[in-house]
């Protein structure tokens, strides 16, 4: 249920950054006071405050999906008021910002008769500061920031934006020199984001200087590549008793391109205290330092024979040291702690695996 809900975090908060980086664009660009015979004016002016309520309703679901996903310690608290929370403090504070920027909006546009339009007016303005806080956030605190797919999505955020802004400037009556100075700021501020970018999500250790928890940290294996089956045959039963065992095998890692995730397929044989055949499977998002933050386990244990007759899940994952708690069908379980060392040269798996059967 968590990996749907990390899943559901995303989606929303990508489609309400689109949708966003759209009501700005229309607003700056004054599109919403254009009319003409076959677009009259209450077209624009619906289109622009229809995007805006849909904008709105998927903040909420992006805020309400957050809460609900047990990885990250966020709670109610974090998405209201700024730069509390232990996860990603600035950047996840940046987001309440954006939300409590665009309920303000909101509320006021709602009172916009008892409060004049020259208020209303002004605090319209709060919209497109949103923008780029919201921007900020989505990279500085989204696990998807070093993906192709993201940084092409918010590079064409950023040029809307700025078509935007030059189509408004082309049309207001303003002076040649005022135009200039608008154009070399904006392509400042482009170009210092694009510097915080590459320095900052963009680069290696980002989840660590932007201030995720380390016990999240470690949450974490070592993304490899090439996969190997056990050559040998195994023949000896699982013992219920306790054991431990000598661990060999091989690694194999793939990227669903889609989605981002990385899966890692760890088969080995154990030998000495009991000879088995063990899997261990990791699938979760890659992080900055080459790990996994673990979304989704599985494991199995016992013979070649009967390869899967103890399954389970990872319950503890701490480097490359694994807890992970089987189970077969009579109903007897099995507990197994695991500490490996991989070769990152060859890709393969030693290391030791002890068991505990009730």
């Amino acid at each position: 249920m968590s990996h749907m809900y990390w899943y559901a975090t995303r989606a929303t908060g990508v489609v309400a950054l689109v949708l966003l980086t759209v009501v700005v664009a229309l607003g700056v660009a004054g599109i919403v006071r254009l009319k003409s015979e076959r677009w009259p004016r209450f077209l624009v002016t619906g289109l622009h405050r229809n995007v805006t309520l849909l904008t709105l309703v998927f903040l909420a679901g992006h805020i309400v999906t957050t809460l609900l996903d047990s990885f990250t310690p966020i709670g109610l608290r974090d998405t209201v008021v700024p730069f509390l929370a232990s996860y990603r403090p600035i950047w996840l504070g940046l987001g309440a910002v954006a939300f409590d920027l665009l309920l303000a909006l909101t509320v006021t546009s709602l009172l916009r008769a008892r409060i004049g339009f020259r208020a209303w007016r002004a605090l319209h303005w709060l919209a497109y500061a949103a923008w780029p806080v919201a921007l900020a956030h989505g990279l500085g605190t989204g696990s998807d920031a070093r993906f192709g797919w993201l940084q092409l999505l918010s590079l064409a955020c950023v040029m809307l934006v700025g078509i935007s802004v030059a189509f408004r400037l082309r049309a207001a009556a303003v002076s040649p020199a005022r135009r200039a100075l608008a154009a070399v700021g904006a392509g400042a501020v482009v170009l210092f984001g694009a510097a915080w970018y590459s320095g900052g999500p963009g680069a290696q250790g980002w989840a660590r200087k932007a201030g995720t928890p380390t016990a999240l940290l470690g949450r974490r294996t070592p993304a490899l590549v090439v996969a190997g089956r056990p050559r040998h045959q195994v023949v000896a039963d699982v013992p219920s008793s306790g054991f431990t065992a000598r661990l060999a095998g091989r690694v194999v890692s793939t990227v669903d391109q889609s989605s981002g995730l990385v899966r890692l397929d760890i088969r080995g044989r154990t030998s000495g205290g009991v000879r088995a055949a063990l899997w261990i499977r990791l699938e979760g998002v890659p992080l900055d330092d080459g790990g996994v933050q673990m979304n989704a386990s599985g494991v199995a244990f016992g013979t070649v024979a009967a390869p899967n007759e103890y399954t389970g899940t990872i319950t503890a994952l701490q480097g490359t040291q694994i807890v992970a708690t089987l189970h077969n069908a009579a109903g007897r379980h099995l507990a197994l702690q695991i500490d490996l060392q991989i070769d990152q040269a060859t890709r393969r798996v030693t290391g030791t695996v002890q068991g505990a059967g009730r």
